[in-house]
């Protein structure tokens, strides 16, 4: 009762009493430094997201197919790929919370962001960004050329995303699919192969399937203040998304399945069919967590923290491995 009467003050604050023990100023105990040096690295890595790199394992998608992963030369061109796409990706993170700010102060997670919740200035947030995307393009640069020019492609797709076309109802999903599309032609780029066009259509698909997942979690959470947080959503509505959905899931299975036997790229003996069942389990089981759970608005976390699903792609890389070295 005493702490209510004196506004919350507990025995950790620094008070300056009067001669007969009333508290006449508080003045709270500074945070030690190492736990406000803790709560800033943690926000940087919220806001830089690295959690959100691991869409950027496509570009490692052109080496591994073309069967050149064993080349230390190459492997290492592909990497430094991954690299350049790490930084700019951030930086548009970045770029997007700052146009995002007043939205995301609407959505029940996305608000405690770090600039929409005031922990990082926008000011050196953006700063950062800027000197992400320059050295992003130093390093696609130093690579090749053609990687730089995708790498600014990229770039320049995703900022029109974050200023307008994310409004946009439809477009916005489509947008995001050509960011993973760049993706793979940026690690194509890397080790001059050419790109599959099944593998073009089938990371094409998922990244909508994944898209039109997220968007349907992101209804369901917000309900009547979705269109707050972003203007797109009012455009949508469950029935719709779920057709979407379906129509994406099956489209993303059936060209994946037809790339395993008619790309010039894979085993004439058709031995990656056998890849096939992980692929066909992983999206039965994410429509499951979406259908079942209500989940699918972080597809980075689910992967990392639903063991079926993790255990699907993981055996489906290890089985891709083995028959191409096989081969």
């Amino acid at each position: 009762m005493e702490k209510q009467r004196l506004g919350g003050v507990s025995e950790n604050d620094e008070r300056a009493t009067g001669p007969e023990g009333h508290v006449i100023g508080v003045h709270p105990l500074p945070l030690p430094v190492s736990r406000k040096n803790h709560g800033m690295a943690l926000a940087w890595i919220r806001l830089l997201r690295p959690i959100q790199w691991s869409k950027n394992g496509v570009v490692f998608a052109g080496v591994v197919f073309a069967r050149r992963a064993t080349d230390p030369q190459e492997l290492i061109r592909a990497v430094l790929a991954f690299v350049a796409f790490c930084m700019i990706s951030s930086a548009v993170y970045v770029f997007n919370d700052w146009i995002d700010i007043e939205r995301d102060r609407h959505h029940p997670v996305k608000r405690a962001r770090p600039l929409a919740s005031g922990q990082i200035e926008p000011r050196v947030g953006l700063t950062v960004a800027a000197f992400l995307t320059i050295g992003g393009c130093v390093v696609g640069v130093v690579v090749s050329w053609w990687l730089l020019l995708v790498c600014v492609a990229y770039l320049a797709i995703m900022v029109a995303y974050s200023l307008k076309l994310k409004h946009i109802v439809i477009v916005d999903v489509f947008v995001i699919a050509s960011g993973f599309i760049l993706r793979a032609v940026a690690g194509a780029a890397a080790v001059s192969v050419p790109v599959s066009s099944w593998l073009l259509l089938c990371t094409f698909f998922l990244a909508l399937f994944l898209g039109f997942c997220k968007r349907r979690n992101e209804i369901r959470v917000l309900d009547t203040s979705a269109s707050l947080h972003r203007p797109s959503l009012g455009g949508y509505s469950v029935a719709t998304l779920d057709q979407f959905i379906g129509l994406t899931a099956a489209a993303t299975l059936m060209a994946y399945s037809m790339y395993t036997f008619v790309s010039t790229y894979v085993p004439e003996n058709d031995a990656m069919m056998l890849t096939i069942p992980f692929v066909a389990f992983a999206m039965f089981r994410y429509l499951f967590l979406v259908y079942g759970r209500n989940l699918g608005g972080s597809p980075e976390s689910l992967l990392l923290k639903d063991v079926p699903l993790f255990s699907s792609i993981f055996l489906w890389g290890v089985c891709v491995v083995t028959v191409l070295t096989i081969q």
